[in-house]
Parts: C-alpha cells; structure tokens; sequence
C-alpha cells in the first residue's frame, strides 16, 4: 500500500468513527430521557398507591430517578451504593426477626 492510500484509509477511519460517535451519543440522551421521564412516572404512580409497600415503592423510584439523573461516570457508583444500602437495610431487618425469634424461644 501507498502512503497516501494509508493517510485516506485512517481519514474515511476517522470521520467513520466520529459519525458513530455523534449517532450513539444521540441515542444515549434519548435513553437518557427516557429513563428520566420513567422514573418520574413510577413516583406519581408510588404516590397515589397507599399501601404497606409504597414506601418501600417510593424509595425505590426515586433512588432510580436519582441515579439517572447523574452523569455517566458517577452512576456506577452510585447503581453500587444503591445496592449496598439496600443489602445493609435487609441484614438489619433479618438481624431485628433473628432477634424477635430468638426472644420469643
């Protein structure tokens, strides 16, 4: 190959990749919204539902709404922090039945 068959090469490789780049970042905003508009949707839901769980239901939405709402490079850390709450929340309570059941012996 040419020298200048190689310099066209990474040109067409070049604009190939910033037209991908531009496409995929038109769509992530769009998922973006849609997540966004979702989330708010499942609160007006949460908030008219008046249930045992509709706490639990109302935590939950806005602890999604909350993630997606933070930039890409934070809501890794945050879906993790999320997760780890809830896991610390479900020790907790399984420690309080542990307790009552050992109580109740």
């Amino acid at each position: 190959m040419q020298m200048r068959h190689l310099i066209i090469f990474a040109i067409v490789g070049i604009f190939g990749l910033l037209g991908f780049n531009i496409i995929n970042s038109s769509q992530r905003e769009k998922h973006r919204e849609a997540i966004t508009a979702n989330s708010e949707t499942e609160l007006a839901d949460s908030a008219l539902s008046k249930n045992n769980d509709a706490d639990a239901s109302s935590a939950i939405a806005s602890d999604t709404s909350g993630i997606a709402s933070k930039p890409l490079g934070q809501q890794p850390k945050a879906i993790l922090d999320n997760a780890t709450a809830k896991i610390d929340q479900a020790q907790q309570a399984d420690a309080a039945r542990l307790k009552e059941m050992r109580s109740a012996q």
